[in-house]
């Protein structure tokens, strides 16, 4: 599976623990907040500001690819 910006933060981190520090460390440490619950990568990326496609990069080169 590939990580879309599309994807929701928390079915991100529930499905692929492992992405968890690549969050922490691009400055989403928030991954536990309410906001994470609704809202996508994308969204959470610009709130943060935060180059989206280096963090989705970042997320897809720690999860399995099928």
């Amino acid at each position: 599976m590939t990580i879309t910006k599309e994807m929701s933060i928390m079915e991100v981190v529930t499905n692929y623990p492992d992405t968890v520090p690549v969050f922490m460390q691009a400055g989403m440490g928030c991954i536990g907040c309410a906001a994470a619950h609704f809202e996508n990568i994308e969204q959470g990326a610009m709130a943060h500001g935060i180059d989206i496609d280096e963090l989705i990069t970042a997320l897809n080169d720690v999860v399995p690819q099928q």
